[in-house]
């Protein structure tokens, strides 16, 4: 630890700064992290049309990912705030998640029915969000606030390399090394399964790289750093404190009515004969009510535990946290319409033809992979110059910037018929990508009080999760209904939702830094 007069007649301890060296050990796993997310992101809707599911049940299939992380990422947060051990307190959860994943990955593309591939998918989910959270707390437990940029940086160019090499892997696979591309109706072509073994090594491998070579300061040494921190923000003239607990009274009524409204939707959706995904957005409304019934009985007994203390703070976000979670909203919306949808719209649109046996598709198919290798090698690219343009316009101007080149993308996929000439919007998607990827968290991470990084990354990334679980259970619907489930225009919904994301974010209020 380094001791420092900081400018206010305060003496204390604050982070050193770490090496770029030490910087790059520390964001090596995400390179395996995003091998596994980009396997499945460009890979899983194949896997599940040719087990014979349709396009407008596409959505519903891929529930998994964001109920794993609304429900994963808060409990792995608060647990590996309160872990200490010979690997530390987030490092054990990098390793337990690696193991998972990569057997996940192993069985996931020789799953034998839509509902097992289905199934292994919520395993895999589960597996990834363990490794992957206390990754997003790491950076910000070891770097002070003026590195945390570059950090989250780091971890962008890791995870648009190891993107890059998963999404290309089939497609190098098949004309490089002669794999075969296609399978009869209920299989997956080995090009496929090729690339999910080797995934799944690369995977453990890199997360490993990151437990052996790096290290973790002890809890006592974090508060020590928080204790500096917080005493040179009132010097400041910042107020850190949290907002005061909620009421046991406004657990009780807040819960009821999102009870009530949640049940009322399943009425309604039951009553109407409405489609069964509507039956998953109402569910999550009765569920979050319920679950503040309990905490707001449990505080009615003076009882704490686990929930108690996570709800609490989910309830206690500081300002610039919930600033961001709006932002977050619409983001992560447009990129899980792109995910689900951008395999089926490419090969109906560019390559016209939806059956799954044929060579046209599946070409279709491996394109989409080189595509979203392109935006995830302009995403690696992109890190580097992200801290660079954040020093000089600030990092809410740059993160609207970025955002708004991410929705002409997506728009730019509908606009542009060509199939060789879609890299070009595959640009914009990468640079806001790399932004999504980095600047939310270097804003964010400034604004935590350091005994709960781990705990407020995980409540972040409920804004994840909740617009990826509307987009898994309305986008089909809309598709349906409005656009005749025509996939391509599930993308042009996710350009608008990135130019709402960019109106967003000028608004957001940054902390100030302490160096």
């Amino acid at each position: 630890m380094t001791t420092i007069d900081n400018g206010t007649g305060l003496i204390g301890r604050v982070r050193p700064r770490l090496s770029q060296f030490a910087i790059w050990n520390m964001c090596v796993g995400f390179f395996g992290i995003q091998i596994g997310f980009a396997l499945q992101n460009g890979n899983v809707s194949r896997i599940f049309q040719s087990l014979g599911a349709e396009v407008d049940n596409l959505a519903i299939l891929w529930i998994a990912a964001p109920l794993t992380g609304l429900l994963v990422q808060p409990i792995i947060g608060h647990l590996s705030d309160k872990t200490w051990g010979p690997l530390g307190r987030r490092r054990p959860y990098f390793l337990v998640g690696a193991i998972l994943t990569s057997a996940a990955m192993v069985y996931m593309p020789n799953a034998p029915s839509l509902w097992l591939a289905a199934a292994t998918l919520w395993v895999m989910d589960a597996a990834i969000n363990v490794t992957m959270e206390p990754f997003r707390a790491f950076v910000g437990d070891n770097l002070p606030d003026e590195q945390r940029t570059r950090g989250y940086a780091m971890q962008t160019f890791f995870i648009g390399a190891g993107a890059v090499l998963a999404s290309c892997l089939p497609w190098i696979l098949t004309n490089v090394f002669a794999v075969v591309s296609t399978a009869p109706e209920g299989l997956t072509p080995d090009s496929v399964k090729l690339s999910f073994y080797i995934g799944a090594a690369g995977m453990l491998v890199a997360v490993l790289w990151t437990v052996v070579t790096t290290r973790e300061y002890s809890p006592e040494e974090i508060d020590a750093f928080e204790t500096t921190r917080s005493a040179a923000l009132a010097a400041q003239g910042s107020d850190d404190r949290q907002l005061p607990a909620r009421s046991a009274d406004s657990y009780l009524l807040g819960g009821f009515i999102w009870l009530s409204a949640g049940a009322a939707g399943l009425y309604g959706v039951w009553v109407a004969g409405l489609e069964k995904e509507l039956y998953v957005l109402a569910g999550f409304f009765a569920g979050f009510g319920l679950i503040q019934i309990v905490v707001g009985l449990m505080h009615q007994m003076r009882a704490s535990n686990g929930l108690t203390e996570v709800i609490d703070d989910v309830f206690r976000m500081p300002k610039t946290m919930r600033d961001l979670a709006v932002v977050q909203f619409f983001s992560w919306f447009a990129l899980f319409a792109m995910w689900i949808f951008t395999t089926a719209a490419v090969t109906a649109v560019h390559f016209g033809t939806s059956d799954t046996t044929s060579t046209a598709y599946n070409e279709g198919a491996n394109w989409v992979g080189i595509l979203f290798g392109v935006y995830n090698g302009v995403a690696a690219l992109a890190a580097f110059a992200i801290p660079v343009i954040a020093q000089r316009t600030g990092r809410k101007v740059a993160h609207a910037i970025n955002l708004a080149l991410g929705g002409l993308g997506l728009i730019g996929v509908f606009l542009i018929r060509d199939p060789q000439l879609l890299w070009l919007p595959m640009i914009g998607i990468g640079i806001a990508w790399a932004s999504i990827l980095s600047m939310p968290y270097a804003i964010l991470a400034g604004s935590l009080p350091g005994r709960k990084m781990g705990v407020y990354m995980g409540i972040f990334n409920i804004f994840i999760v909740v617009p990826q679980l509307l987009a898994a259970t309305i986008l089909g619907l809309i598709l349906k209904n409005l656009f005749d489930s025509q996939a391509i225009w599930a993308l042009v919904l996710g350009g608008v939702s990135f130019f709402i994301a960019a109106a967003c974010s000028l608004r957001v209020t940054e902390p100030k830094v302490v160096t």
